[in-house]
């Protein structure tokens, strides 16, 4: 049976839209950043045809606790922070799974590497706009976070500076349900 050239490149953009997302993501594997939402959440395209994004997954950071966006100003300046590490990277950044691979919520969760190998989970912490808030399985970065706060807080920067963060993201969550 020979197919017509539509029925092939149908069945082709069938196959494409139905690949599904791989499970063992390496540190690796590069994504286009779509969207900062805020300190500790970005959109990823994990496929595209033709330069039309099929698929946007929203991604988690792991290992980090970043102020809610209602907790000015630090919840603005996170999310700018995080924003020009992802921009420095030119919006394309490798993903790395730990064990789970998705939260209650469905997002992905993520360690987010930058063109030049640094992790952006690590600099969040290091530079005052989040803090370490681990929950395991997803442990394996956990020793560098640790370090990271440890040196955020001597330096006493960002959230860790005197005019820092009155209260964590988590307790602030708390007080403020959705």
């Amino acid at each position: 049976m020979k197919l017509s050239y539509y029925t092939r490149f149908s069945l082709i953009i069938i196959l494409v839209l139905f690949i599904t997302f791989p499970a063992n993501t390496a540190h690796g594997e590069k994504f286009r950043v779509t969207e900062v939402h805020d300190g500790d959440t970005i959109s990823i395209r994990i496929r595209s045809f033709a330069g039309v994004p099929l698929k946007i997954e929203r991604v988690r950071l792991i290992g980090i606790d970043a102020p809610e966006l209602k907790q000015e100003p630090w919840g603005r300046l996170s999310k700018r922070y995080l924003k020009k590490l992802i921009s420095e990277s030119d919006w394309v950044v490798n993903i790395e799974f730990d064990v789970e691979q998705r939260d209650k919520y469905g997002r992905l969760l993520s360690y987010v590497w930058d063109k030049k190998g640094q992790l952006i989970n690590e600099k969040m912490i290091e530079n005052g706009y989040a803090m370490l808030y681990t929950i395991p399985p997803n442990v394996k970065y956990t020793e560098r976070f640790i370090t990271a706060q440890k040196k955020a807080q001597a330096r006493q920067i960002g959230i860790w500076g005197k005019k820092g963060l009155r209260k964590s993201p988590e307790q602030w969550r708390m007080e403020h349900p959705r």
